[in-house]
């Protein structure tokens, strides 16, 4: 029987409805597809590459080869992890944490909790940690995203409530983006932006970014300012505000407190002073100025650039400063938009799951907002102690005060600044739990406890998306092995806990259904800012709904303070006087780089999902670090040789890309490439450079900058091996490569796209390929590694047996003098034969030819003399960059297209290359990058 459930998207904070695709089979129900809810109306249909794909992490292999499946117990540190089943599991952590507890008090346990989890996840958590164990040591991965905006909203406005909608996007008459990719990192939602523009050309839109980014290119104006110098750019363009006379005194008058004081701050940051500071020019800040107050309505979208600073709320805040002296705020089209970048950040801080906060937007500093939770919730005080935030918290376990961590739904020995500090945390606290659905995560290393946790299209439950929207999440599978939702494990090992601590008292854990959760969050909203107590499940189970809803409303409000009433007690919006502060790390001769991390368009987060689908490695196959031209040329570096990219507390070996985008001084790096996937001897991943200095108001880490050196290393030696192996076999090969990582100078560990035809649909089948094997699907998985020696036959033997290379069957050659070596396994037979596996060695890059060969599955037949050739070294001409992840659409193809069609109106050209290779009719990810080409045919021919 096929099933179609609604649901929600697990990746950003966009929050697009899914429609999944359900069918029985004799091995139980799978999921055949997803599809975009034409009916919601956050993405009315539309899906990103990573939505399209949803699919492809449940497949039956996923589910069986890369999840947890069941708990898990080290019986020592060093030791390998045991099964062990539920009840003895439960029994065990209820024990060590009492016991933890009882030696050393309630604030030597910590949570680490995630903006993935549902409402529902987060209320059980905070319920423990508060509630039970008597701590405020519980903070979210949130604390890298969004917690200056949260202190930037509640410091200006009064409350942390986003006051406008997707909606706006549609009315407004200038869009002012800044620190936001939005093309890569909230898609669907540019897809508005273009379909806005689209609607009205005279739409003004202006980014605020270093990089000239797909979101750049798409601007009117785009202000390419110094990295860390935002506040500096708004108080110039306030001073230009002022200085014009383009300001709503009245509205400053009646609504607002303190803007005379900002005033006398900005006197000294005029438009020129911003321009010296930013690096614009001075034109650039006065139009930027005269656009977002002269405009009918002007919306700001902000997301990371702004926040992940250690002056995150004091950017915040002074682009709210901008949206309330002109007036620009509280109406259709007009005001501050934070941008959300996880599917339940949102739900996080509606319930209080972060160091700062109680449920329903309250304090847990304020004696009244703990009493009113402690009434609510039926326990004892709450504690008065301030919590550690996310840094904090690992700071603490380091020196030995945090004893036990338990952390869930994401992976702090990947996403944390300065990793040597989080794993020197890891490793001296007595007691890791790692709740957690993906195997194979950089924290599960130094975990003591491993409990399999439930993962989207297994739960039930709820989320509120940047927009205040709460939809339904809901489960087409049962739940992957043993693993269960989160808010359950939460409960079973609570319930034990508080047969101790409250032994007499009525369980603060009775629940049997997400709703139960659900409604007791409800009534933590009572009177509050975001009071939902009108809104009921049934009403959820019919649409997504908006906050507030309080009792005796229709339907939730879209925009906030149209009434020009702000959340402060007298109703006033608050002009905060902060002076501009550079970055925290000063770039100087050891470290005269700016570096600063961002997302892929194609993945998300560490990559724990989005990295079980390698189609969606072919955008952006391997890890680079990208640097301007002109800084290559200047330390005579090399693109694509390895380098050396250190900071004052670690440094990374990575391949080198010349990216003309960025401005000279400044590099870029992709924040998802842990320690998962390239590493080597004594490397962390990208984070191991980052640094932790964090917003003194919201405690937010400085992820956005910091001070580098890059320098070329001497590894010459290289290593490079892969094999297509059944799909089964991926997830083995895939942990005795990684195993094999640390012996190397640099390591990268990947998964390979498999190969399709231009135009054929990659959302279908997570394993289209070219046959090779009647056994069925297969999966490729390729390790290079680089040595500054020769690398030991033990690791060549090893490597050789992980790839099956051995035995009979294997071509070999080896030349023992120069130490080259390679071994090469065919398949098929005659002229389709093609590489199934390959092990090369050798100084540079010898015989690198073949990587594209068994890459791009390409016959073998007209190279046959040369694969053990001693010398031989093949022009093969590799698949050209993926641009279309929906067609497997290709550049050269997309070039060829649009070179066909010089005569044409850009959009005629790009009409025409969609009408012929389909590329960016579907998700429309690509969209910005065909663009780009359209306009530019001339460069292209």
């Amino acid at each position: 029987m096929d099933r179609t459930t609604r649901s929600t998207c697990p990746y950003c904070g966009v929050g697009c409805g899914v429609l999944i695709d359900t069918t029985d089979t004799a091995e139980g129900p799978q999921i055949t597809g997803v599809r975009g809810d034409p009916d919601h109306p956050a993405n009315a249909g539309r899906l990103c590459t990573k939505g399209a794909t949803l699919h492809l992490t449940a497949t039956p292999m996923v589910r069986q080869q890369q999840r947890q499946l069941q708990p898990a117990w080290r019986p020592a540190r060093g030791a390998a992890l045991q099964a062990i089943t539920w009840d003895a599991v439960e029994q065990q952590l209820a024990e060590r944490l009492l016991a933890v507890r009882a030696e050393h008090g309630p604030d030597a346990i910590g949570f680490y909790i995630s903006g993935q989890l549902l409402t529902e996840d987060y209320h059980a958590f905070n319920k423990l940690a508060r509630g039970l164990v008597g701590t405020n040591h519980i903070d979210s991965n949130s604390r890298l995203c969004m917690s200056a905006a949260v202190v930037g909203y509640k410091q200006t406005l009064g409350a942390d409530a986003p006051p406008t909608c997707y909606e706006d996007l549609n009315l407004a008459s200038c869009l002012f983006l800044a620190g936001t990719n939005t093309a890569w990192a909230h898609p669907v939602l540019f897809r508005r932006i273009e379909a806005a523009r689209a609607a009205r050309p005279d739409l003004k839109i202006i980014v605020v970014d270093p990089r000239r980014t797909e979101t750049a290119e798409f601007a009117d104006l785009h202000l390419p300012l110094r990295p860390g110098t935002d506040v500096a750019l708004f108080q110039g363009m306030l001073h230009a505000c002022i200085w014009e006379d383009w300001v709503d005194r009245a509205f400053i008058e009646q609504h607002t407190e303190g803007f005379e004081a900002l005033k006398a701050l900005v006197r000294t940051m005029t438009p020129g002073e911003a321009a010296r500071l930013t690096g614009l020019k001075e034109a650039q800040v006065m139009q930027a100025a005269q656009w977002f107050a002269q405009s009918p309505a002007s919306l700001s979208l902000y997301c990371m650039g702004l926040n992940q600073s250690s002056s995150g709320t004091a950017k915040n805040t002074a682009l709210i400063h901008l949206h309330l002296a002109t007036g620009q705020i509280g109406r259709p089209g007009a005001g501050p938009f934070s941008l959300t970048g996880q599917p339940n950040a949102m739900g996080g801080r509606e319930t209080g799951g972060m160091a700062t906060l109680l449920p329903g937007h309250r304090d847990p500093m304020r004696a009244q907002d703990r009493e009113e939770i402690a009434a609510l919730w039926g326990c004892d005080p709450l504690p008065d102690r301030p919590g550690r935030t996310a840094v904090e918290m690992f700071e603490a376990a380091a020196r030995g005060e945090i004893k036990a961590l338990w952390i869930a739904c994401t992976n702090p020995a990947q996403s944390l600044p300065d990793q040597a500090l989080v794993r020197a945390a890891l490793s001296r606290c007595e007691l890791v739990i790692l709740q957690e659905a993906f195997v194979g995560t950089a924290t599960a290393d130094f975990a003591d406890v491993l409990l399999p946790a439930a993962t989207w299209a297994e739960k039930d439950g709820t989320v509120t998306n940047s927009e205040r929207r709460i939809s339904r999440v809901r489960a087409a599978l049962a739940p992957a092995g043993e693993s269960k939702p989160d808010w359950q494990i939460v409960r079973d090992v609570a319930v034990r806990m508080e047969a101790v601590l409250r032994p007499d008292a009525a369980s603060l854990f009775a629940w049997e259904r997400p709703q139960q959760l659900w409604d007791e969050h409800r009534a933590a909203t009572r009177g509050r800012d975001l009071d939902i107590t009108g809104l009921s499940y049934e009403q959820l189970e019919a649409a997504p709904q908006q906050w507030p809803f309080p009792e005796g409303a229709q339907q939730g409000r879209a925009r906030l303070y149209e009434d020009r009433r702000f959340a402060h007690a007298d109703g006033r919006a608050r002009f905060v006087a902060r002076p501009f502060v550079p970055p925290a790390e000063r770039q100087d001769a050891s470290y005269p780089l700016a570096l600063s991390t961002g997302r892929l368009r194609d993945q998300w987060h560490g990559m724990s999902r989005s990295g079980t689908v390698p189609r969606l490695f072919a955008h952006a196959p391997s890890p680079a670090l990208h640097l301007h031209p002109t800084d290559i040329a200047r330390r005579r570096l090399q693109e694509g040789a390895l380098v050396r990219v250190a900071s004052r507390r670690g440094a990374m070996v990575v391949p080198l890309r010349a990216d003309d985008a960025l401005s000279p001084q400044s590099a870029w790096l992709p924040m998802h490439w842990g320690s998962e996937f390239v590493g080597g001897q004594g490397q962390l991943g990208v984070n191991a450079v980052t640094q932790p200095v964090f917003c003194p108001d919201a405690r937010q880490p400085e992820l956005k900058f910091a001070a580098v050196s890059v320098t070329a290393v001497d590894l010459r030696w290289r290593l490079m091996g892969a094999a297509w192996v059944p799909a089964g076999e991926g997830a083995a090969l895939r942990s005795q490569l990684r195993a094999l990582m640390g012996e190397a100078a640099y390591a990268s560990c990947l998964p390979a796209p498999a190969a399709l035809s231009t135009g054929e649909p990659a959302m279908a089948d997570n394993h289209v390929h070219r046959p090779v094997s009647p056994s069925g699907p297969m999966e490729g998985w390729s390790i290079e590694m680089a040595f500054a020696e020769r690398p030991s036959d033990a690791v060549v033997q090893a490597l050789a047996s992980a790839l099956g290379l051995t035995g009979i069957g294997v071509l070999r050659y080896a030349d023992s003098r120069r130490g080259r070596s390679r071994l090469l396994r065919l398949s098929g037979e005659g002229a389709q034969a093609t590489l199934q596996a390959v092990l090369r060695v050798g100084e540079g890059q010898e015989a690198q030819w073949l990587d594209a060969l068994w890459r791009d599955r390409t016959p073998v037949a007209p190279f046959s003399r040369r694969l053990l050739a001693p010398d031989a070294e093949v022009s093969t001409a590799s698949l050209s960059p993926q641009v279309c992840n929906c067609f497997n659409v290709r550049e050269d193809d997309i070039k060829a297209c649009l070179s066909r069609q010089t005569a044409a109106a850009p959009a005629e050209r790009l009409a025409h290359l969609q009408a012929t290779l389909r590329c960016g009719t579907s998700c429309g990810s690509c969209l910005p990058t065909l663009r780009r080409w359209a306009h530019t045919i001339e460069e292209i021919t």
